[in-house]
């Protein structure tokens, strides 16, 4: 997990749910609603994901697109900025996601659980979605 200063509060309370749900957490900060800036944090924890130290991340800024942007710089990394659950499912089953990011300015905290807990029990279709998952594999390997 990680997150800016705008997403701090709701990384927190996220946090606090998927421990208490029985997932180790591992946080990347930042650790306070001091002023920061998102793409340090982004990519630590998305380079987590992508060398697998991590299975899945979590990620928060205001609006989630900073730090999904930031996330899909990293070789590897399929990040989703989910506004509901609908949109987390479809990311895991047909695009593979294995990042979420999330609104802290707009979510629900309730609502933001959901979602995470929708991304991460849904599973990757393949199928033919594996052929377009690996079509972007491509793209991004240049």
């Amino acid at each position: 997990m990680a997150s800016d200063h705008a997403g701090f509060e709701l990384k927190e309370t996220v946090k606090s749910w998927l421990e208490a749900e029985g997932h180790e957490v591992e946080d990347v900060g930042t650790f306070s609603e001091e002023s920061t800036d998102y793409p340090p944090f982004a990519a630590q924890a998305a380079r987590l994901v992508a060398g697998g130290r991590a299975e899945m991340g979590v990620l928060v800024c205001g609006s989630g697109n900073g730090v999904a942007i930031t996330a899909n710089k990293v070789e590897g990394i399929r990040a989703v900025n989910a506004h509901d659950v609908s949109e987390a499912e479809m990311a895991r089953r047909h695009n593979d996601a294995n990042v979420v990011t999330l609104a802290g300015r707009r979510l629900d905290p309730e609502v933001a659980e959901r979602i995470v807990e929708t991304f991460l029990s849904t599973q990757f279709e393949g199928g033919r979605h594996e052929r377009r998952v690996e079509e972007i594999t491509e793209i991004e390997q240049g």
